[in-house]
């Protein structure tokens, strides 16, 4: 379904600023090659509204169809995001002082990968996802789950049992809902009087800024700034009172919400840098279309180059970030030998579109490509610190945005440090928020 009005605020005047072509479902994974024939293709296209000023993709794709029972997203696949959630735990129990008397809901709770770190603390807790293999993961950490969409419905049903929070945790799911008014109208009645919304999703400032165009699919409804979120979550009760940027996913967007509250100065800083970037006009996302095409394309010479000298290439990371960049690179079937990807649940299918076979991280020692395409780049210093056997073999990765970045095998110079010939520096890979040069933090 084709939108014709800003999902947020119901305008009329949308702009197109990006168009992809036609892509699948990006988490829709093929368990053979039989079912190729019958795959589906959704056009794939980025409007701005000018009168909110909110970045969303024009299509909709009912949710009963992306995230299905065999839905093969699991969070705790990564150590990176592992590690991202505890720290992110450890803070809000302390700013918010919450203990076993407190109350926590996460929406979009996934395998359980944050909530586990309430758990552990004894404050109760409780997980909302509708995909069917997560959710099932959760609840065997210990973690009740509700296997449902949430909703103002299902909100209203907890709140009249009683079990309103003090926290209210929204990770990666604010840019995924068709429904937002009805999400954050079930936010706001979830909480407490005196409770706490926090909301992390993928900042659209990045997206434009470093042409992070992998990051759109037909999942991510939205694409985030402060100036589209504000009135969203005023029509709902809810202000802003804090922000902040983070590295993880290539660039993120962390905000805390409730009734009432006074701003911080890292917000109103924000706000300001985002009102001289102009995020509320147009012309912001001016170019954004040239500059995507032109990243494809060095990033297609580059791999064509390698396959005209005989080299064999695959891909590490069958995420769905990956399936937007392979399907707008569209190098046709075999190109690719295989897609490397630590999650269980993925391996043995076939990545969407292009239907490039997904194996298990061993493969490259067991039959190493020359080069490999880094399509989860937004973690590139975990995936290079893991795969140091590989690179030290004579292994090259190819990391594609922001701007195409060779990592030469021999620019290894210790443990955790790799030079980038074209950054002329060394940097240090030991977390993915350090490669200034290379990831989009």
């Amino acid at each position: 379904m084709r939108i014709s009005n800003c999902r947020s605020c119901n305008g009329t005047d949308l702009n197109v600023v990006l168009d992809l072509g036609c892509h699948p479902i990006s988490n829709g994974l093929l368990a053979s090659y039989g079912e190729a024939a019958v795959e589906k293709r959704y056009p794939l296209e980025v409007a701005l509204c000018a009168d909110c000023a909110l970045l969303q993709v024009t299509e909709t794709i009912p949710p009963t169809v992306l995230y299905q029972q065999n839905y093969p997203y699991f969070s705790s696949a990564s150590p990176a995001l592992l590690a991202h959630a505890t720290t992110a735990v450890d803070r809000l129990v302390h700013d918010l002082r919450l203990d076993t008397s407190s109350f926590v809901v996460e929406i979009a709770c996934n395998d359980g990968y944050l909530l586990r770190n309430f758990v552990a603390r004894k404050i109760p807790c409780l997980g909302i996802d509708p995909a069917v293999g997560p959710a099932n993961h959760a609840r065997a950490a210990g973690i009740p789950v509700i296997n449902d969409f949430f909703s103002f419905r299902l909100a209203d049903a907890l709140a009249a049992r009683g079990q309103l929070a003090d926290l209210v945790i929204g990770n990666n799911v604010i840019a995924h809902v068709d429904a937002i008014n009805d999400f954050v109208r079930g936010v706001e009645r979830l909480l407490k009087p005196d409770g706490v919304a926090v909301f992390e999703c993928a900042y659209a400032v990045h997206l434009v800024q470093k042409c992070e165009f992998d990051t759109i699919y037909h999942e991510h409804l939205f694409y985030h700034t402060l100036h589209g979120l504000t009135p969203l979550l005023l029509r709902h009760g809810l202000q802003i009172v804090d922000a902040e940027e983070l590295p993880i996913h290539g660039g993120s967007l962390r905000i805390r919400a409730a009734r009432s509250g006074s701003r911080t100065e890292r917000l109103n800083g924000m706000l300001a840098h985002e009102r001289t970037l102009g995020v509320d006009r147009p012309q912001w996302c001016e170019g954004l279309a040239t500059r995507t095409r032109a990243l494809r394309d060095s990033v297609k010479e580059l791999l064509l180059a390698e396959k005209a000298k005989g080299r064999r290439i695959a891909c590490y990371g069958a995420a769905a970030k990956g399936a937007t960049l392979l399907n707008f690179l569209d190098l046709g079937a075999g190109f690719f030998e295989y897609a490397v990807d630590a999650n269980p649940h993925k391996q043995g299918k076939l990545m969407p579109g292009q239907h490039i076979p997904i194996v298990p991280p061993r493969r490259l020692q067991e039959d190493p490509p020359d080069v490999v395409l880094l399509l989860v780049w937004n973690f590139a210093g975990e995936v290079l610190r893991q795969q140091h056997a590989y690179r030290a073999a004579g292994g090259r990765f190819l990391i594609p945005v922001p701007e195409p970045r060779w990592v030469e095998p021999e620019t290894f110079v210790g443990e955790d440090r790799y030079a980038l010939p074209q950054a002329g520096a060394f940097v240090d890979v030991s977390l993915p928020s350090r490669l200034p040069a290379v990831s989009a933090d």
